[in-house]
């Protein structure tokens, strides 16, 4: 039996390839290869004989539109995938028993999934993946190339007008397989590309797009799609303080400190393995003033635990030397 191995991943998995991504980044010692982090996916793939899953690592660093696509927001994180769709998310190394049990429902998931197709013929399994594809994301756009670099004018108009409206979606790159290129002219009676989808229904091609952009509403309402609303600034501030456990704001990334103090309580942190997120307020300068409102505390870095403000450098310095020298055990966590 041929055992799975681990490879280094930088393009989002074809839809129906189910993978195990694990995010790291060189800064964080335990995710990098060898570490802990690496030596657990490994272990999964050691034991995945005769499944179709990919196993993989993706350096969050360098692969930022795996990043976003997935919403990775702290390393390491374990993403749990059937090609764009995240299937299971687990933050953090921390709960090993969590990450074991969503790899085995993902094993299980695999295996009653093959033994079903392969007693379908050819037909229905083209017919199969077709219809996981078209409802792999409630607006599905199938396009030539990717939405980071079309490659038609059509394709273009096609994402932009759903960009325009802040609409999501997926997309598939039918340039990337001519047989999903071909069969699914057939399936749905359309000819050309792009073709857009909701909830698994042919709405049509660039035409009808531009053209329900004109009707009443727009093209988010002519789709029947619920709108969306930014939140304010006070419920972004609320929801990134509790976006970790442990949540420290400061200037630059963990990797790259711009500022003397955010180094030092990076390392404070890294000294003690302390799973946290951050966010960088010298990229956005909303966050960067309005937090000092939200809190209280005008300087930075600062860092929350549960959601509460813990204080800056030597607020959280002071708390490591009163408990004896354990800023965990300081924290409560």
């Amino acid at each position: 039996m041929t055992k799975s191995q681990v490879v280094d991943v930088t393009t989002i998995p074809a839809t129906g390839q189910k993978a195990v991504l694990l995010f790291w980044a060189p800064w964080h010692e335990a995710s990098t290869e060898g570490g802990p982090m690496d030596q657990v996916l490994r272990a999964f793939a050691s034991t995945a004989d005769e499944t179709e899953v990919l196993f993989g690592r993706v350096n969050a660093e360098e692969c930022s539109a795996l990043v976003q696509h997935y919403q990775v927001s702290l390393v390491p994180t374990f993403v749990l995938c059937n090609g764009p769709a995240v299937v299971e998310k687990v933050e953090g190394g921390d709960d090993l028993a969590k990450i074991t049990q969503s790899v085995q429902r993902l094993f299980q998931a695999t295996t009653t999934a093959t033994s079903q197709i392969q007693q379908l013929s050819p037909e229905e399994q083209i017919k199969q993946r077709l219809q996981r594809l078209i409802t792999s994301a409630e607006v599905m756009l199938f396009i030539k190339g990717t939405p980071e670099a079309p490659k038609c004018g059509f394709s273009r108009q096609a994402m932009e007008l759903l960009q325009d409206e802040h609409i999501p979606f997926g997309s598939f790159d039918i340039l990337s397989d001519e047989v999903v290129r071909q069969e699914l002219k057939t399936y749905s009676d359309w000819p050309t590309y792009p073709q857009l989808y909701v909830r698994g229904e042919l709405m049509g091609g660039l035409d009808i797009m531009k053209e329900l952009k004109q009707e009443e509403g727009g093209l988010r309402q002519q789709l029947q799609l619920a709108s969306t609303t930014a939140p304010s600034l006070q419920e972004r501030l609320a929801a990134l303080v509790k976006r970790h456990r442990v949540m420290l704001f400061m200037k630059g990334l963990p990797s790259a400190p711009r500022c003397g103090f955010s180094r030092q309580i990076v390392q404070l942190l890294d000294e003690e393995h302390i799973s946290y997120d951050s966010f960088d307020i010298l990229q956005d300068d909303q966050v960067r003033e309005g937090l000092k409102k939200f809190s209280d505390w005008p300087t930075y870095p600062q860092l929350y635990v549960d959601g509460e403000l813990v204080g800056g450098l030597d607020i959280v310095t002071e708390l490591k030397e009163e408990s004896g020298g354990s800023l965990k055990e300081a924290l409560g966590i």
